[in-house]
């Protein structure tokens, strides 16, 4: 999955795959790839336009409980 580079001190990329629905993170700490799925197109929008990318994913992305797996 193609992602793009994103300015965030917890995130180093992310990729969405809309046929799938999958959101890719990669995390800039760890360097650790983890896929979401089903995650909606207006979910990944909504992301990709928080001023804050770090809080978005702690206090809206991660409480909705997508089921993930860590790629890398």
């Amino acid at each position: 999955m193609q992602r793009e580079p994103i300015d965030s001190d917890v995130i180093a990329s992310i990729g969405y795959d809309a046929a799938w629905r999958v959101l890719e993170i990669e995390y800039r700490q760890t360097q650790e790839i983890y896929e979401y799925f089903e995650v909606p197109p207006e979910e990944y929008t909504a992301f990709r336009n928080a001023e804050s990318k770090g809080t978005y994913l702690n206090t809206v992305f991660k409480p909705r409980a997508y089921r993930y797996v860590r790629v890398k």
